[in-house]
């Protein structure tokens, strides 16, 4: 969505810190109010900047983030499926198996026993 999105350099430059953020701090909580502090905007702004820059609201970017993330982290062999739950901000195995199904098609167990070509396949192919 960069290419037709109406956000100015300096907005552009400002959502790629807030990227860069979530990605360093994926455990962690990340909610609005966080992100919009980051960005030094308010959180309305924030949120109708970011929306418009990335094409996801800052929910659904922050949860598709951290189960990119767990899903690397179980293809390269992560044993604790709560472990990798809890580092992707969910507070139980339930939730996160949940979340990680709805995406994938696939349980986090299901997902580890696959192939590292598959489980690659599907880390690329699903984007939203």
């Amino acid at each position: 969505m960069a290419g037709d999105n109406p956000l100015s350099p300096e907005q552009e430059e400002c959502l790629e810190s807030v990227r860069r953020y979530i990605r360093d701090n994926a455990g962690e909580p990340l909610n609005r109010d966080v992100l919009a502090s980051v960005a030094g905007y308010s959180v309305p702004h924030f949120h109708r900047i970011f929306t418009a820059g990335t094409g996801e609201n800052i929910t659904d970017y922050v949860r598709r983030v951290r189960l990119e993330r767990a899903g690397y982290k179980l293809r390269m062999g992560a044993v604790d499926i709560t472990a990798v739950a809890l580092a992707a901000g969910y507070q139980s195995h339930a939730a996160f198996t949940k979340a990680f199904k709805a995406k994938y098609g696939v349980s986090p167990g299901e997902f580890r026993g696959l192939g590292c070509v598959e489980a690659s396949r599907l880390l690329r192919e699903i984007k939203n």
